[in-house]
């Protein structure tokens, strides 16, 4: 049973990583420093989207308009971060 922990807090810390280069990438392409008529940009950048979105896509809904700032990201690392710490403190020390 630990080994499946370890996993899914393995996956939940490659998931944070997933958002943050969404992220960079998204800010890389609105800054006009990346070219996403690029295949391998276009190609990555698709691939992230598809990744991050089903989760950010709600937060987004519940969130007020800032303008342009999107914080939606922040505050899903946000909510991993404890699910993490809850699976570490808690869960963990009491599987066999």
């Amino acid at each position: 049973m630990r080994a499946i922990l370890d996993i899914v807090l393995i996956v939940l810390d490659l998931y944070i990583w997933l958002l943050i280069a969404s992220a960079i990438l998204s800010w890389l392409i609105a800054f006009n420093v990346v070219n996403t008529r690029n295949q391998f940009v276009s190609a990555i950048s698709e691939f992230l989207y598809r990744i991050t979105e089903p989760v950010l896509a709600p937060i987004r809904g519940i969130m007020p308009n800032l303008g342009g700032l999107d914080i939606s990201p922040i505050i899903v690392i946000l909510l991993i971060m404890f699910l993490q710490r809850v699976i570490t403190y808690y869960i963990y020390p009491s599987v066999f």
